[in-house]
C-alpha cells in the first residue's frame, strides 16, 4: 500500500471514529454531523436551519468536547450590541488606563444561536470575524483563536422579530444545513435514551481530537481535482446567474432562470471545489468526481441564490432550483 492509500486508510478511519462519537449523543442526522466535520476540515462557517429541538446545540457542543475545542453559546437578540459579541474597554481606575474586556467571540467554536434576531451593526461586527478571523475593539485589531468557526442557526417558521441576512454575511458560510426532524423509529431512541437515568459523566469517550483535523485537513488537500471537474463547477455556478437582459427575455418565462434575482459568486466555486474534495475523502477517494460536487452542491449553493418573486408565487425553493440546475448541466 502506498503511503497515499496509507493516507485513505488513516482518514477513513479518523472520520469512522468521529461519526461514533457523534453517536454516542446524536441520533441520526448523518447530514448535520458530517456537514460539521466537512466544514470544519475546509475552514469554513456553517448556517444550520431548523426548529428548535432537533439537537442543533447538542451537535456543536458535543463537536467541541470531542476536538478539545474551547465553546461559546451566543444568544441573538434585537437588543444584542456588539460590544456584547466581540468585547469592550474597560476603565482600570487603578491605573487611569482602558483595558480589553474580550466577548464570547473568542473562541474556537462560537454558536450564533438565532442569527437572524440581531440588528446590522452586530451582524457586521460578526462578518468582520467571519471573514477576517479578527475583530477590532477601540483603535486595535485582535486576532481571533486559531481554529476558529461559526455555526449559525436560525429558526425557518418563527420570523416576527428577525431581520433578513445580508447577502455578503450568507456569502461567508460555507454550507447550510437543514436539519430535518428524526425518523420515527429515530425518535423513538431518543425518547427512550432521555428516559434513562442520567449519567454522572457528560463527555463523550470518542479519541477523536484537534490534531485529527488537521490531519484530515491535510489528507484533503492531496485529494485530486481534474480540470474537467473544476470545468462542471464553474458550469454550475455560472448557470445560476441569470443576465440582465436574460430575466427580461419573454421567452425564458418558462426557464428556470425567471426564479432567480441573483445568482452565487466565485466563493461559490471554490466552496463546491473544497467541499467535493472532502466528500471524496469521505468516500475513500483520492479523486474526485462529479457525483462528489453533486452530493455538495445543495449546502454550497442553497443560501448563495436570492430567489426573484416568482419562485414564491410558484412555491418554490432554492433546493429545487439547484436540483433543477443539477438536472440541466451536462456532467463531464
Amino acid at each position: 500500500m502506498n503511503e497515499n492509500n496509507d493516507g485513505i486508510a488513516g482518514s477513513l478511519e479518523r472520520i469512522s471514529t468521529f461519526r461514533a462519537g457523534m453517536a454516542q449523543r446524536i441520533v441520526g442526522q448523518k447530514a448535520l454531523v458530517d456537514g460539521i466535520l466537512m466544514a470544519c476540515i475546509a475552514g469554513g462557517h456553517i448556517l444550520l436551519e431548523g426548529v428548535p429541538g432537533l439537537a442543533k446545540t447538542l451537535a456543536v457542543k458535543t463537536f467541541a468536547e470531542m476536538a478539545s475545542l474551547s465553546f461559546k453559546r451566543i444568544q441573538f437578540t434585537p437588543d444584542l450590541l456588539p460590544a456584547d459579541l466581540v468585547g469592550t474597554l474597560v476603565f482600570e481606575q487603578q491605573t487611569a488606563s482602558f483595558s480589553v474586556k474580550k466577548g464570547p467571540v473568542f473562541a474556537n467554536l462560537v454558536l450564533a444561536d438565532e442569527i437572524n434576531r440581531a440588528p446590522a451593526k452586530v451582524q457586521s461586527a460578526l462578518l468582520e470575524a467571519m471573514a477576517e478571523r479578527q475583530v477590532t475593539i477601540g483603535e486595535t485589531t485582535h486576532a481571533l483563536p486559531d481554529p476558529f468557526f461559526v455555526l449559525a442557526t436560525q429558526n425557518p417558521i418563527e420570523q416576527e422579530g428577525t431581520y433578513t441576512l445580508p447577502e455578503a454575511e450568507l456569502d461567508r458560510f460555507l454550507l447550510k444545513l437543514s436539519v430535518p426532524y428524526p425518523s420515527m423509529e429515530e425518535e423513538s431512541v431518543i425518547v427512550r435514551s432521555s428516559l434513562q437515568e442520567v449519567r454522572t459523566s457528560s463527555g463523550t469517550s470518542s479519541p477523536f481530537s484537534s490534531r485529527d483535523i488537521a490531519f484530515l485537513r491535510g489528507e484533503a488537500q492531496k485529494i485530486r481535482i481534474d480540470d474537467s471537474v473544476i470545468g462542471y463547477i464553474v458550469s454550475l455556478v455560472a448557470a445560476t446567474r441569470p443576465a440582465s437582459d436574460s430575466r427580461k427575455d419573454r421567452r425564458l418565462r418558462s426557464d428556470y432562470l425567471k426564479y432567480i434575482s441573483f445568482g452565487a459568486s466565485p466563493r461559490a466555486s471554490i466552496a463546491l471545489g473544497l467541499c467535493a474534495r472532502i466528500q471524496a475523502l469521505f468516500n475513500g477517494r483520492d479523486f474526485v468526481i462529479p457525483e462528489d460536487v453533486k452530493a455538495v452542491a445543495l449546502p454550497v449553493l442553497r443560501h448563495r441564490l436570492v430567489l426573484s418573486y416568482e419562485a414564491g408565487a410558484d412555491g418554490l425553493s432554492s433546493d429545487d432550483v439547484v436540483s433543477t440546475i443539477l438536472n440541466v448541466v451536462p456532467v463531464p
